[in-house]
Parts: C-alpha cells; structure tokens; sequence
C-alpha cells in the first residue's frame, strides 16, 4: 500500500470514530432521561450543546492545523474529544452543568476533525485522487452513524447506558496511539516513501510556501469561497434534518416501533455510504478524461441538491415504511454527491488554505445543527406534520443548488 494511502484510510477512521462518538448519544440518551428525570428541553439541551464547542473552534483549529500540521492537530483532537466521551458518565453523575460542559468540550475536540484532514490532504493527495480520497474519509460520516444507530442499542441494553461512552471512547485512544507512529506531515517527513511516490506527491501544493501568511482578504471576499460557504450550510441543512430527526419520522409518521425506526433510519446511510464512494470514482474518472473541474464540481453539486430537493419533496407522499425508506436512501443518495462537488472544492480552489477554509465554512454547516434541528421540533409542535419541514429543506436545497451553477469554479484562486 502507498503511504498517502495510509494517511488516507487513517484519516477514514478518524471520522468513522468522530461520528460513532457524535452519535451514540442520540441513542444512550434516551435510558439517560429516564434514570436523572430530565424533561424534553433539557434532554434537547444535552443534544444541542455539543455543537456549541464544535462551533467555536471551528475556524481556529484551520488556523493551527495550517500552522503547525494536520499530524499533531488531528492527533490530539481525536485523544482529548475520546478523553471526555469517555469521561460522559462521570459527568452526568456529578451534575447536569458538568455534563453540559463535558459535552461543549468534547465538541471543542470534535472541531479539529476536517480541517487537520483537509491541510493532510493538501499535502498527501494528488489532484487525481482527490474526490476519491475525500470520499473514503467521508464514508466515515455515514458508516460511523450506521455503527453507532445499530450498536448502542445493545451495547446499552446488555451492560447499561455509561458503557456506550467507555466503549467508544477507547477505541479514539487506541487510534491516537497507532496515528502517532504511522501518520506524518508531510511525504518528505514519512520514513520508507518510495522515490517514485515521492516525486508524484512533490508538486503537490500543500508543502509549498510553509510559513507563508494567509491572505484572509483575497480569501473571504472572493465568490468562489463565498459559495461554498452557502452550499456547506444548504447540504447540512438536509443532513442534520437526517441525522436528528429520521427515527422520529419513522416512529411518529411510518407508525414503527423504536427498534424498527433505528433499523428503518440505517438503510439511507449505507445507501450514502455507497453512493459517496461512487461518486468520487466517478469524478475522478470524468476529470480524468480531459473534462475541467468546474465542469466535474458543478454537475456533482447541482445534481445533488436538485436530486434530494425532489425526494423531499416526494416525502409527504411516502405512506408505507418501505416507500419511506426508499425515499430517504434517495434523498442521502442524492446528497452523497455532493461530496465531489462541494466538499473537494476547498483543494481546488486553494489547496494551500484548505484547512482554513474548510474551518470557517463548517462554522457555517454547523448552524443548521442548531437552528434547523429546533425549527423542525417547533413546525411540528405547531402542524404535526413533516410536510411543511420537506418543502422548507427541498427550497434550501434548490437555492444553494442554483447559486453553485452560476457563481462555483473549480480553478485556483490563489497559490
């Protein structure tokens, strides 16, 4: 196996972890509300406040990881956000305040993810491989929420709710050991780089100009970063409506018990899982054969958003579990896609700044975590209805869907 190679897979695990520690809790929460009390609000609180650290370090942890290097950054995010999955239980013991803070923190950690990967990337990727490889490090995103729906469950059931955290929280310690050894900066820095990788790997632009300044103005002014700083918020308003909310639809609308939705809830997310797999080969593959990157980023982005835009709006009309589930693998299908269109832009675009990008632009992602996942719990106190909810995320999708047509490029900005 080549060595960037192994940054890439590694880096697939880093996610695949971050996202069976994101969620679990979804699940462990539940036996966690009957054992302290607390009332709907607080446990909503519970959920939400990890995504108020996760939020806040976003653009610094891009900062530092251009700074200083992906290895140490991603290293030391994914060992402190596994310290305090682990620490969960304890906090919950002592106090809901406690339990909060630990939360916010483990978000803190959780912060660093992408952006460490995306300033590797920048330095072990070549412009060939980079919708695959960004695709195998984000099939961690789906896989990871798969392992965690179907396996918290019974963790929680055969030895108890804290297990879920202790678990899991090992196995982000035991990575962080086995990256300290296997993973580096740089292929210049990688003990036993073939010559041959080397030099494909040497003009690779993220080794260039290390101490380089940012140029934040040229940056955060220029259309191309703008628009994908819209097209980040527009697709994460869709997958976090998913990621929150899909076994309550299943439960409330398709009428399945709790242990029926979470396996109902799974089936889109392997559909995901493949699709993002597929679909980087395939922009690859059309790059590859001489069609331009703005060609290859736009068709991927627009198709996405447009595909999943008319799968939600088709929702409201899905009135047997199976038409529902087929529905929802369309609409994360259509979604995967834009995992070669948006989310490789960074590299195009700037590749020297993708980690800072990628820091700031998720600051924007995170939000609908916030205030898309309270809006669809307020539109249902007051319709009792996921249609209004479909229609509101076909409409964002649509928008940033347009936007990317006219305004994205997938031709460098800056050097």
């Amino acid at each position: 196996m080549q060595k960037r190679h192994n940054i890439v897979f590694l880096c697939f695990c880093a996610a695949f972890i971050c996202y069976i520690d994101r969620v679990n809790i979804s699940v462990a929460i539940i036996p966690m509300q009957d054992a302290f009390g607390w009332s709907d609000t607080t446990k909503g609180f519970v959920l939400s406040s990890f995504f108020i650290g996760y939020m806040v370090l976003q653009a610094p942890s891009g900062w530092l990881a251009n700074r200083v290097g992906g290895k140490i950054v991603l290293g030391f995010a994914v060992l402190s956000w596994s310290i305090f999955t682990i620490l969960t239980p304890v906090a919950a013991f002592i106090s809901l305040p406690m339990l909060i803070a630990v939360r916010i923190a483990m978000g803190l950690g959780e912060a660093a993810m992408f952006p460490a990967t995306y300033n590797l990337f920048a330095r072990w990727v070549p412009e060939a491989e980079r919708s695959r490889s960004v695709g195998i490090m984000a099939s961690g995103i789906p896989l990871g929420t798969l392992f965690a729906l179907t396996t918290t469950g019974w963790i929680v059931t055969r030895y108890g709710w804290p297990y879920a955290f202790y678990i899991f929280g090992w196995l982000g310690v035991i990575w962080a050991v086995v990256w300290y050894f296997k993973a580096a900066n740089s292929p210049a820095e990688y003990p036993g780089i073939s010559r041959t990788e080397l030099e494909l790997l040497d003009s690779v632009s993220g080794d260039k100009q290390e101490h380089a300044g940012i140029p934040w103005k040229k940056l955060l002014s220029h259309r191309a970063v703008l628009v994908i700083f819209i097209n980040h918020f527009c697709t994460n308003w869709a997958l976090y409506l998913m990621l929150a909310w899909l076994p309550s639809y299943f439960r409330d609308v398709q009428s399945l018990s709790v242990t029926s939705a979470g396996v109902y809830s799974a089936a889109p997310w392997l559909t995901m899982f493949v699709m993002i797999n597929i679909s980087g080969w395939i922009a690859d593959s059309l790059v590859k054969h001489g069609n331009s990157i703005t060609f290859v980023r736009k068709l991927m982005q627009a198709c996405g958003l447009a595909g999943s835009a008319v799968f939600f709006l088709l929702a409201p009309y899905a009135h047997t579990p199976l038409i529902a589930m087929l529905v929802m693998c369309g609409a994360l299908a259509c979604i995967a896609l834009t995992f070669s269109g948006y989310v490789p832009n960074f590299l195009d675009i700037a590749p020297r700044y993708g980690d800072v990008l990628l820091g700031i632009s998720n600051t924007f992602g995170t939000i609908p975590g916030i205030v898309g996942v309270a809006l669809t719990g307020w539109l249902l106190d007051q319709t009792g209805s996921y249609t209004s909810i479909f229609i509101i995320t076909a409409a964002v999708q649509v928008l940033g869907g347009i936007l990317w047509l006219v305004f994205a490029t997938g031709e460098k900005i800056i050097n």
